[in-house]
């Protein structure tokens, strides 16, 4: 078994005039998964404009304690309870960074990853050398970066970067510009 993270991303259509239902469900989800050893985190996101579906996202340590919470009794009871909430459910898993970005026919390409991550990291990281620098200026530099890393890297992964790609999500998954058609030839006569 894998000992990397692993992300369960499901997506659930909400049932006709269930929406408030749903919402009560998914958190129930996410409160049920903090019980269980490897549980990294959760969160649920709301559809966009005019969609019905939502995206809930489970990260476990690895592969082995996904399949335990995946295959436990708790879990299961909790779904049959919400079975009338929702239509076309599907899921897949993902290790690594990729979960920010999608299953691996619709990832965006790595330099359109790398600008939405930078995105995320530069203000936050502005923002905390801003108001922490001066505090941490008398440590040596391995203590610095050691705090700065402990404190930023969990932000990043569970707050911002999960942030900045939903919010660019329309330019990182955007279809490529279609060539316009080719003129037609004019014919001198």
């Amino acid at each position: 078994m894998s000992t990397s993270p692993v992300t369960l991303m499901v997506a659930r259509r909400v049932a006709n005039g269930r929406y408030q239902d749903l919402i009560v469900w998914l958190r129930e989800g996410e409160q049920l998964a903090t019980d269980f050893p490897g549980y990294l985190g959760s969160g649920v996101l709301a559809p966009p404009p005019q969609s019905d579906e939502f995206q809930i996202i489970f990260r476990f340590a690895d592969e082995q304690t996904l399949h335990a919470w995946e295959h436990s009794a708790s879990r299961t009871a909790w779904l049959a309870r919400g079975s009338e909430l929702f239509a076309h459910p599907s899921e897949h898993r993902v290790r690594g960074i990729d979960g920010w970005f999608g299953a691996g026919d619709q990832r965006p390409p790595r330099w359109k990853q790398a600008v939405a991550i930078w995105l995320a990291f530069f203000p936050v990281s502005l923002l905390f050398n801003f108001l922490l620098g001066p505090l941490l200026s008398e440590l040596g530099m391995m203590s610095r970066v050691l705090i700065s890393t402990l404190i930023l890297t969990p932000l990043m992964v569970y707050l911002f970067i999960p942030m900045s790609t939903h919010l660019l999500a329309g330019w990182l998954n955007g279809a490529a510009p279609k060539a316009l058609p080719a003129k037609p030839a004019t014919q001198n006569q």
